[in-house]
């Protein structure tokens, strides 16, 4: 298993379909915008930016959410995403992607994990 590199936020803090956290995530070109939630009782982290055009997909903070709470929407445009794969199945970007980030639940946080190997 991964090793734990970085606590978002503690695990109560997700409900599924609900409000998603927002956090920055740093990169070799500087802080990324990023965002976790909850969806099939799992964490799922992604970039916050949509692939159609790179703007934050959350318009009210950790809105990220359609109003069923079944799939990632992008309050400028509309794209919609899968939240478990990010994958974009309506909209101006389908079959194009949101990038995911490494995550889990452990220990009551939600943890980024180090990817790297």
């Amino acid at each position: 298993m991964a090793a734990r590199q970085r606590l978002i936020c503690a695990a109560s803090a997700l409900s599924d379909g609900g409000t998603g956290v927002r956090f920055e995530l740093d990169t070799p070109s500087g802080p990324r915008p990023a965002f976790v939630v909850r969806f099939e009782g799992l964490p799922r982290a992604f970039l916050n930016a949509c692939a159609h055009v790179p703007v934050e997909l959350d318009w009210l903070e950790g809105a990220f959410f359609d109003a069923d709470g079944a799939y990632l929407i992008c309050a400028t445009h509309g794209a919609t995403y899968h939240p478990v794969t990010g994958v974009c199945v309506a909209g101006p970007c389908r079959g194009a992607s949101l990038q995911k980030l490494p995550v889990a639940e452990i220990d009551g946080g939600i943890w980024l994990l180090d990817d790297s190997g």
